[in-house]
C-alpha cells in the first residue's frame, strides 16, 4: 500500500455485511497497487474549472438563513460528499465517514472488539442477527441467530442506520453493553448484558467428513484469508483427505489479491481474471504451478451470497475445468474499486475498473453460474442440501 501525499491508496473490489460492532469484510484490496490523489479536481491555473457559484449560494444562504441548529462544517462536507457521490448512480462508488472507515480498516486485520456476530440490517428496522461467533461473548451471553437488537444501552436503534448501530455496540474489550432484543416466539423483548472482548474474525473452518473427504468454509477474503486456507487445507491433506469441498456461499468478498492467491492454491498455469481499468490499461492475474492443491478433487459450493473476490474464485475454478461448482448463481459483482483514505480519515472509494473472467465474460448483474444448480431451501432445514449433493458428487462422481 503507497502513502501518496494526504491520501493512501488501495484497490477495492467489493465490502458488504458487517460484524456486530464492526464492518464485516472490511476492504477489498489488489494489495500495493496505488495511484495519487489530487486534493483538488481543478487544475491549479484555474482551467476547466467547475462553476461552484450555485453550492456556495446554497451554503451561505443556509448559513445565514436556516431556523434550527446548523450542522457543524464537517458534517455539512461530508453530507456534501455523499451527494456528489450519490449523484453518480453507482452503488459501488461510496463515501465513508470517519466513524465507519476506521472500522473498516480495523476489520481489514481480521480482527476486532466488540461482542461476535455478523449482523445486518433487519427489514423493519433494528440490527438482525445472522450468525453468531463460537465461543464469543455473544454466544455465551445468549444471543442467537435470528434475534432482532432493537436498542442499545438503552438507546432505540430501530431508526438509526447500521453503522450507527454499530459504534455503539462495538466497544473497548471487558466493557458491558446492554442489548435489547426481540425474539420471535418470545411475549416481550428482553436485554442481554455481553462483555466484549478482542476476537479474531472466523476467517476459516473445517473438519474432515465421511470418505476423506475434507471440508473447508472460507467467510471472508481478509487480509489472513490466503495464509488461514492454506493451513486448513494442508491439514486435512495430512489427516488423509482425498477430496477437498471449498464453502463460499454467504462470503461477501474481501481483498483482490487473497483472491487471487486463493485461486491459485488450487490451480496450475492458468489465467484467474482479467481487469480493464477506466486508463484503458488491461492487466491479467495468472496462477503458476507448484501449488500442494493443485491436483486433488474440488468442488466448490457457491450460493446468491457469494460475491465479488468469491466469484473471482469461482470462475476461475470452472473457467480452468479445475472443480465442479454446486449450489446457486451467485451475486454478480464484476467491477474493481479504488479506494483512497482521504485526509481527515474518511474513506473513498470510486468505481476504477470491470474484471472479467478468464473465459472473458462479465458477471456484472448475472453472476456465475454452477455447474450442478441446487437451491436453498424456502424455510430454514436441518439437512444443508448443497453439501450434501457435493459429497455425492465427490463420491459417485456425478
Amino acid at each position: 500500500m503507497l502513502i501518496l501525499g494526504l491520501v493512501v491508496v488501495s484497490l477495492v473490489i467489493f465490502s458488504a455485511g458487517f460484524i456486530a460492532g464492526s464492518m464485516y469484510t472490511s476492504q477489498e484490496s489488489t494489495g500495493s497497487n496505488g495511484q495519487e490523489l489530487s486534493i483538488s479536481p481543478f487544475q491549479a491555473d484555474g482551467s476547466d474549472q467547475a462553476d461552484m457559484t450555485v453550492f456556495w449560494e446554497a451554503w451561505d444562504t443556509i448559513e445565514d438563513r436556516f431556523y434550527y441548529d446548523i450542522p457543524s462544517e464537517e458534517v455539512r462536507v461530508q453530507g456534501a460528499v455523499q451527494g456528489l457521490v450519490g449523484s453518480l448512480g453507482d452503488p459501488y462508488t461510496a463515501y465513508i465517514p470517519p466513524d465507519a472507515a476506521r472500522i473498516i480498516n480495523e476489520d481489514s486485520t481480521g480482527s476486532y472488539e466488540g461482542i461476535g456476530a455478523f449482523v445486518e440490517d433487519a427489514p423493519g428496522g433494528g440490527v438482525y442477527v445472522f450468525r453468531v461467533f463460537e465461543d464469543s461473548p455473544a454466544e455465551e451471553a445468549g444471543l442467537l441467530a435470528g434475534d432482532i437488537i432493537i436498542a442499545v444501552d438503552g438507546v432505540d436503534v430501530t431508526q438509526k442506520y447500521l453503522r450507527e448501530s454499530l459504534l455503539l455496540i462495538r466497544g473497548p474489550a471487558d466493557t458491558q453493553v446492554v442489548l435489547t432484543v426481540y425474539r420471535e416466539g418470545s411475549e416481550a423483548p428482553f436485554d442481554v448484558e455481553v462483555t466484549r472482548a478482542r476476537l479474531e474474525i472466523p476467517t476459516v473452518e473445517s473438519r474432515m467428513l465421511d470418505d476423506n473427504i475434507g471440508y473447508v468454509a472460507l467467510y471472508e477474503f481478509n487480509a489472513r484469508a490466503s495464509s488461514r486456507l492454506r493451513e486448513e487445507v494442508e491439514g486435512l491433506m495430512d489427516d488423509g483427505a482425498e477430496a477437498i469441498i471449498l464453502d463460499l456461499r454467504d462470503n461477501p468478498g474481501g481483498f483482490l489479491d487473497e483472491s487471487v492467491s486463493v485461486a491459485d492454491m488450487f490451480l496450475k498455469d492458468g489465467l484467474i481474471l482479467i481487469q480493464r481499468d477506466v486508463d484503458g490499461q488491461e492487466r491479467e492475474f495468472k496462477s503458476t504451478n507448484g501449488d500442494f492443491a493443485e491436483s486433488i478433487p474440488l468442488v466448490v459450493l457457491v450460493n446468491q451470497n457469494s460475491a465479488s473476490a468469491s466469484e473471482i474464485v469461482a470462475a476461475a475454478i470452472k473457467d480452468n475445468d479445475r472443480g465442479t461448482l454446486i449450489g446457486e448463481t451467485t451475486f454478480g459483482k464484476g467491477s474493481v474499486q479504488i479506494q483512497y483514505n482521504l485526509s481527515d480519515s474518511s474513506l473513498l472509494r470510486v468505481t476504477y475498473a470491470n474484471w472479467y473472467t478468464p473465459d472473458d465474460v462479465s458477471i456484472t448483474g448475472n453472476g456465475v453460474e454452477p455447474d450442478i444448480i441446487v437451491e436453498s431451501p424456502s424455510e430454514p432445514a436441518e439437512d444443508d442440501v448443497q453439501l450434501e449433493r457435493a459429497i455425492e458428487y465427490l463420491t459417485n462422481q456425478q
